[in-house]
């Protein structure tokens, strides 16, 4: 009895447009994100300024550009893109909470990290067929005003 080993196909397959779409959105998060492990591990004057005001030892920068740069990639290649997604969430969750904490201003300082979040989900949902699956996003017709009800 022979059996398909191939994996099925994805009922809501990519669209090409989509893809590139979502490649481009996706870039943005990666090249800031890795500038800025990058900065941290190489430990730059204004990002130990940076650690010192926001209430952090000089000595946990290149820890965290470490971590970072290791979310980053996790989240570049596109077999472990979802992990890298979720663990980048929660890093940028701790910036927000960091900020908040010091009394930053809420849209230029508080809100950044959640933008950047934005566009790693939002970028990884465009290139990502999986999450389409997952987290279908529905549209309206217009031609029924009441889809509760059976015309």
């Amino acid at each position: 009895m022979p059996t398909n080993t191939s994996p099925a196909p994805s009922a809501h397959p990519t669209r090409p447009r989509w893809l590139w779409a979502g490649r481009i959105l996706s870039a943005l998060p990666i090249l800031l994100l890795a500038f800025d492990g990058l900065a941290k591990v190489m430990r730059l004057p204004p990002v130990l300024e940076g650690f010192i005001k926001l209430g952090y030892s000089e000595n946990v920068a290149r820890p965290l550009g470490l971590t970072l740069s290791a979310c980053v990639v996790l989240y570049a290649v596109p077999r472990t893109s979802v992990l890298g997604a979720i663990l980048l969430t929660g890093y940028l969750g701790g910036a927000v909470a960091t900020h908040v904490r010091v009394g930053d201003p809420l849209f230029s300082h508080i809100l950044f990290p959640t933008y950047v979040a934005a566009l790693v989900w939002g970028g990884l949902y465009l290139r990502e067929a999986r999450l389409e699956a997952l987290l279908p996003l529905r549209t309206i017709d217009l031609s029924n005003p009441n889809p509760s009800k059976e015309q």
